[in-house]
């Protein structure tokens, strides 16, 4: 049997699918559990039972030993505890393996171990893990054997969300309702779910694993905090696409085989802009899912390279000076019997429902684009958005020549007459054919771009959960979708009253649509007439999701209480202070013990080569050596003035007791003390002798794999 062939057969043999559940669950109990899944019915607890001895003697015929509830805590990790399906033994010495439907349905953990921004005071230990139903659970092979993994939700003994996965399932559920009764308004009574349907792109590095352990950056933070650049970077755009090397293709194949096991639909891979980057994008499916996955293939890429003695770097911006790693979020909404919501068709400009659809995406993107700046907002994509290239941090739509013509005809004329239309790409070859071209080109500068039938989420940072953006996504335009129906339920005569919608939504909103150069100085000053925000930082970003308006919008839907909001803020603001101290602590260990000693030992070696030279023959020409000694020695000083400066407002910002104060102070203050650190460090790596430079260069990194 071929590669290919076995494929078919791999995909998903890891996983408690529709197939293993058939085989496995009594006829009636699959029946209700699909009932739940795919209509969102609650699951009958009397069921569970039933559920937990299939899910177990399908693991078990795996070879798996031990289960746990998968979650995804606020650490932007997941998280684990593993039990093994043993009871007690009996008085002949002897084990079952028993596995009840307590034991699927819930679990328990230790809530205050875990960021919860106050939601949990360290006495108040008790957390619940909730199973999801709707997302299959999967084994996981490794070196602890054979685990199954349940994912959950995680709460708190009060009931609030302490995870990513609840809020989002409520995102999902608010949405669901609320495009249904946009699809109702059409005459559409077939469909009965919508279901926000994603595919995130997943960008990271690769090199070699003994490099990455000769730097303590590396390790502790994920990325480089010193380092000079090489003489060749991406400037030839050489990589890009380029022929992948072997080492890594064999890493590659078996990551796809390990995420094909796990049903993990990994579909595309490629060289990515920077040398030693690459990119892996799945195929699309229901947002919880997606997210769940990309979960999975964050965990694999990192685990797997250790076998290949490799190290995956997910860091947003592992190495200064070349592009970084982001995760475009690709959302669409899609009904049970296959419609896309977002599907425009040949004709948009007679498409009423889509350029409904639009228009309230419009108005959602505009109303809340703060939401969705805060949404991507982690330390290491502060490095990224605005730094051509990747998005800038203003939020705006491209949608494209053709959508443009048909809303600027609306706008203008109150009705629209024509769409653009695609013609034949002429290659100027005859032996080449000539390709169908499509309406309108792609704009890679957009933070939020349309891409033909979906939008195309490109500020989402590689470390991160797919879930935050997600959540915003969904609940924006639930809101939407809300007052437009309200609105329109009722109406009279629907035809004229939708029309006029439209019109004034594409009017009030056209301000959001950008469709050029997001990275020219041009579109910040254009941004800022238009009054569209502009949030560099992420300390800059969260405050967003405690104003007056946030809070109404998600205690509307049932997505975050006030409470929930308010504690997210303080995790956010937390984990910032947090990573950069732990940088600073970083450069400052590394500046300390590792550079500066051995600038010292080149310096002194300098000084008394020139002293030699000098003494033994003076008419000798030792310019050179003079001014290598001058520079050295001068950047060597500078070094050492802005380690004790960075230390000293490192320890400054640690005594702040307030997590927003701490947040800002090292915002405004460390870090730029830290890039005073690195300037000299960075400068004196390009004088000293390479073999006295005590770690691996990123030319090394990049290049020497």
């Amino acid at each position: 049997m071929g590669e290919s062939e076995k494929v078919p057969g791999l995909f998903g043999v890891n996983v408690f699918h529709d197939a293993a559940m058939r085989d496995h669950l009594p006829k009636q109990v699959y029946e209700k559990l699909r009932e739940t899944i795919d209509a969102g019915k609650e699951l009958e607890p009397k069921i569970a039972d039933s559920v937990a001895h299939g899910m177990k003697k399908w693991a078990i015929e795996h070879g798996a030993t031990h289960y746990t509830h998968w979650f995804q805590p606020l650490t932007g990790v997941t998280a684990e505890k593993h039990d093994s399906f043993i009871t007690e033994p009996g008085r002949d010495g002897k084990v079952l393996m028993e596995f009840s439907g307590k034991e699927l349905v819930r679990g328990e953990s230790d809530a205050s171990s875990f960021p919860s921004g106050g939601l949990r005071a360290t006495f108040e230990a008790r957390g619940y893990t909730a199973w999801d139903c709707t997302s299959p659970a999967f084994l996981r092979e490794d070196a602890l054997g054979v685990t199954l993994c349940i994912p959950t939700a995680f709460c708190s003994y009060r009931g609030e969300a302490l995870d990513k996965k609840t809020p989002l399932l409520r995102s999902m559920e608010a949405i669901d309702k609320q495009a249904l009764r946009i699809l109702r308004l059409f005459g559409n009574t077939t469909s009965k779910r919508v279901i926000p349907s994603v595919g995130a792109e997943q960008e990271y590095f690769i090199i070699d694993r003994d490099k990455y352990l000769d730097r303590e950056d590396l390790i502790y933070t994920g990325r480089t905090l010193f380092g000079a650049m090489p003489p060749k970077r991406q400037e030839l755009g050489d990589h890009y696409y380029g022929t992948i090397q072997e080492r890594v293709g064999s890493y590659m194949n078996d990551l796809d085989t390990e995420l094909w096991k796990m049903g993990v639909p990994a579909k595309t891979e490629h060289n990515e802009a920077a040398p030693g980057q690459y990119e892996l994008a799945p195929i699309y499916e229901q947002c919880n899912v997606a997210t769940d996955h990309n979960q999975v293939m964050m965990e694999a890429m990192k685990r797997l390279a250790v076998h290949h003695n490799l190290a995956c770097l997910l860091h947003e911006k592992p190495f200064a000076g070349v592009n970084g790693s982001g995760k475009h979020n690709n959302w669409s909404l899609n009904t049970d019997d296959g419609i896309n919501m977002l599907n425009p068709g040949d004709t948009p400009h007679e498409n009423v429902q889509f350029l409904l659809v639009l228009a309230c995406i419009m108005r959602a993107i505009d109303r809340h684009a703060d939401l969705l700046r805060v949404s991507a907002a982690n330390v290491g994509n502060d490095h990224r958005l605005g730094a051509l290239e990747a998005p800038p941090a203003i939020i705006s739509i491209f949608v494209g020549d053709q959508l443009e013509d048909v809303i600027d005809q609306l706008c203008a004329n109150g009705q629209a007459i024509r769409s653009k239309r695609g013609d034949k790409l002429q290659t100027g070859v005859t032996t080449l054919p000539d390709l169908d071209k499509d309406a309108t080109d792609r704009n890679r500068t957009s933070p939020f771009a349309f891409t033909g039938n979906k939008f195309e989420f490109r500020m989402v940072g590689s470390s991160d959960s797919i879930a935050s953006p997600n959540i915003i996504l969904n609940t924006i335009v639930a809101e939407s979708f809300r007052e437009a129906a309200d609105e329109l339920e009722g109406k009279e005569d629907f035809v004229l009253s939708v029309h006029d919608m439209i019109k004034r939504l594409l009017r009030e909103h056209r301000r959001i649509i950008f469709n050029g150069d997001g990275y020219s100085a041009a579109w910040v000053e254009e941004a800022k007439k238009r009054g569209l925000p502009n949030r560099k930082s992420m300390v800059d970003a969260i405050p967003a999701m405690g104003t007056d308006q946030a809070v109404r919008l998600f205690e509307s839907f049932g997505v975050y209480t006030k409470a929930e909001l308010e504690s997210r803020i303080e995790v956010d603001f937390e984990a910032y202070a947090k990573a950069i101290n732990i940088e600073a602590r970083t450069m400052e260990e590394m500046a300390s013990r590792r550079y500066i000693p051995a600038v010292i030992r080149y310096v002194s070696r300098l000084a008394e080569s020139l002293k030699l030279v000098s003494e033994t023959c003076p008419e000798a020409d030792v310019s050179v050596q003079r001014d290598q000694l001058t520079r050295c020695s001068a950047l060597l000083a500078e070094a050492g003035r802005a380690l004790r400066e960075l230390t000293r407002l490192d320890e400054e910002g640690c005594e702040r007791s307030n997590a927003e104060e701490r947040a800002r102070f090292f915002h405004q203050k460390v870090i730029p003390a830290m890039n005073a650190l690195r300037s000299p460090i960075d400068q004196l790596e390009l004088l000293v002798d390479r073999k006295d430079w005590p770690v691996v260069s990123y030319g090394e990194m990049l290049f020497e794999l």
